[in-house]
C-alpha cells in the first residue's frame, strides 16, 4: 500500500492543485560558534509529539536525495524531523561538500553542531527525539549518543551506518593517497603535541577529496584508528531502542549484515534487510525504509 500511494501521489497533486499536508519544508537556521547553521524543518504534527534529528553521510547535506525522500515520506505518515547540513565550518552551508577549502571541523565539531540543534528542538518545544543517521551519519548519530549522552533520546535509526577496519581502512588510503596512514597520523598527531592545532596538513587526501588542507583534529576525528568508528562496536550493549537498516545490495558497508549478527548483546537492537536496496535506498526502496521505521517507533 505505501509503493501504491507513493505511485499515484504526484498525480494526486497535479489533479487537485493542492499540496499534501505536511510536505512543505522550511529552510531554519541557527546561530552557533560564529556560523549560521542550516536544518530542513518538516512538522506536520504537533511538536510535543517529537521529531526525528536526521544527519547525513559524508559531506553530504540534509536534502540529499536519501535524506530529503526518507523526510518526505516521513511527513507524509505525519512524523516530524529535522534535517540538518552539518557545517564543516561553512557559513550558511548548503550543498555537497566541493572540496574547494580547508577542513576546519572534526567530528566533535559536528557533535557539538548537533548539540546546539537538541536545544533549539527543546526550545521550540518539541518533545522526545528519535536521532536518525545515513551511512557515515548513522555512525556518528550513534557516537554522538554514546559518548554524550543527550536526555530526551526516544530511539536510535541507523540506515546502512558505516563499519570500519583498522587495517582496511589503511590499507585503502595509501591505496589512494600514495601515502601511509600511519604518516599522516603521525604529523597530526606532532602538531597537537607541540600546540599548533591550528596549522594545516597541506595538499592531504581527505575522504572523497583528492587533495585539500586540514587541521590536525578534523583529520585524526576521521582516521584515529579507534573502535568508535565502527557501528556495530558502538551499538553492542547499547539500552536505548535501536533500528539498524540495511540494503541486501549494499557494496559500500557489505560486512554489515555479518558483523551485525555478530553482536554479543543486542537486546535493544532491531536489524531490517530490505531486499534489493543498495546504499542509498532509491525509489521504492525508500518507502520500505520508512515502513521499517514507523513499524519499528510503533
Amino acid at each position: 500500500m505505501v509503493r501504491i500511494r507513493q505511485v499515484f501521489g504526484s498525480l494526486f497533486v497535479l489533479l487537485c492543485c493542492l499540496p499534501l499536508a505536511g510536505q512543505a519544508v522550511e529552510r531554519v537556521t541557527l546561530e552557533h560558534d560564529g556560523l549560521t547553521l542550516v536544518g530542513h524543518l518538516q512538522s506536520p504534527s504537533d511538536p510535543a509529539d517529537g521529531i526525528f534529528l536526521m544527519l547525513h553521510g559524508t559531506l553530504a547535506h540534509g536534502r540529499m536525495e536519501t535524506m530529503a525522500t526518507i523526510q518526505d515520506l516521513l511527513a507524509e505518515q505525519g512524523v516530524n524531523s529535522l534535517s540538518l547540513n552539518l557545517s564543516f565550518g561553512i557559513d550558511a552551508r548548503e550543498g555537497m561538500f566541493e572540496c574547494d577549502r580547508p577542513v576546519t571541523h572534526g567530528v566533535q565539531d559536528h557533535f557539538a553542531e548537533l548539540d546546539a540543534w537538541m536545544r533549539w528542538l527543546k526550545a521550540e518545544g518539541f518533545g522526545s527525539v528519535t536521532l536518525l543517521g545515513h551511512s557515515r551519519g548513522g555512525n556518528q548519530i550513534a557516537r554522538y549518543f554514546r559518548e554524550t549522552s543527550p536526555e530526551g533520546i526516544r530511539s536510535l535509526v541507523l540506515i546502512a551506518p558505516s563499519t570500519f577496519d583498522v587495517e582496511d581502512a589503511a590499507a585503502s588510503y595509501e591505496a589512494q593517497s600514495g601515502m601511509p596512514l600511519v604518516a599522516r597520523l603521525d604529523q597530526a598527531r606532532e602538531l597537537l603535541r607541540m600546540d599548533q592545532s591550528e596549522t594545516l596538513l597541506r595538499d592531504v587526501r581527505f575522504l572523497y577529496c583528492e587533495s585539500l588542507d586540514v587541521t590536525p583534529s578534523a583529520f585524526l576525528g576521521y582516521y584515529e584508528p579507534e573502535a568508535a568508528h565502527d557501528t556495530p562496536t558502538l551499538i553492542d550493549g547499547i539500552g536505548t531502542p535501536t533500528l539498524v537498516i540495511i540494503g541486501s545490495e549494499d557494496t559500500v558497508v557489505a560486512d554489515l549484515p555479518a558483523r551485525m549478527t555478530g553482536l554479543e548483546d543486542s537486546a535493544a537492537v532491531t536489524t531490517v534487510t530490505i531486499d534489493g536496496a543498495d546504499h542509498f535506498f532509491r525509489d521504492f526502496f525508500a518507502d520500505d525504509v520508512v515502513e521499517a521505521i514507523v513499524g519499528f517507533q510503533d
